[in-house]
């Protein structure tokens, strides 16, 4: 915990590079690697792995991660937490490949209210690929914008909802859109009114190249491989204050990769994956 003009903020982060369950062509289940877990007291906590390999269906070159959280010492400033992950070689099934994604969350919890702003800066992918071929990505580490003002809610803000509802509505009504995925975003964008204390987006608007498959906003469908959506993003809010409306609790994360694997390998996975839901009181 850290204490700050008569306010104790409780610090929560974690963050790995790599976790899933293939089913095909093995049955395996890869346990978070590079797990990292920040206490509630703050302080600066890492951890890196070297060549990870299973079998020829996944593996890296190498991998680190870390989280932190302390205050800010700038003049009104808060609590501060960074939560990263780095994983350098990737390569899955000799389709998907790239020198390195890094994914990178910064919290600052205000000094007075709750509702954190949040920062993507230096998140990235280096040289992606999808069998062999440059996969060009309309990045907006900008997406969700500034701090809503009055403490409120991101999934309280018109121009946050503005924003997803239209990212979603770019996959959902793609002609080519696969069944299942249709629901899926059909079912995201229509909990946004009835449903404001969750919502998913993505850091990626748009994904271009000529490699085989296609795209529908951050969302990439592989023939015989199967589907990955890239700077997935949830936020979600929680312990509204009755009083004003104002959640106490905010939950926001990156995941760089979401892996759902489909034909010649089948089961799911993620990489970059790293959250952050530190907490204020009173």
């Amino acid at each position: 915990m850290s204490k700050l003009n008569g306010r104790t903020h409780y610090y929560h982060a974690e963050a790995n590079i790599l976790s899933g369950h293939l089913r095909l062509p093995l049955e395996h289940r890869i346990k978070p690697q590079a797990h990292v877990h920040l206490p509630k007291d703050g302080g600066y906590f890492s951890h890196r792995a070297e060549h990870f390999r299973l079998e020829s269906v996944l593996e890296y070159r190498s991998a680190y991660s870390h989280v932190a959280g302390c205050i800010n010492p700038k003049p009104g400033g808060g609590w501060t937490t960074l939560v990263t992950t780095v994983i350098e070689g990737l390569n899955v099934m000799e389709v998907v490949t790239a020198d390195r994604i890094v994914g990178q969350t910064i919290t600052e919890h205000p000094a007075e209210g709750y509702v954190p702003r949040i920062n993507f800066l230096g998140t990235r992918f280096e040289n992606l690929r999808i069998a062999g071929f440059p996969v060009d990505l309309d990045l907006d580490l900008n997406f969700l914008g500034p701090r809503p003002a009055n403490d409120a809610a991101y999934t309280h803000d018109s121009a946050v909802i503005g924003r997803i509802s239209s990212q979603m509505g770019r996959i959902s009504e793609h002609p080519n859109l696969p069944a299942a995925l249709h629901e899926r975003y059909n079912r995201v964008s229509a909990s946004l009114g009835s449903q404001p204390e969750e919502v998913e987006c993505s850091l990626v608007n748009r994904v271009n190249g000529a490699y085989p498959g296609h795209s529908f906003g951050p969302v990439i469908t592989i023939p015989d491989f199967g589907t990955m959506v890239l700077g997935k993003i949830t936020i979600k809010h929680e312990d509204f204050k009755p009083e004003t409306g104002v959640p106490k609790k905010t939950t926001v994360r990156l995941t760089m990769i979401d892996f759902h694997f489909g034909c010649a390998i089948e089961g799911d996975g993620g990489t970059g994956d790293g959250s952050t839901n530190g907490g204020t009181e009173p």
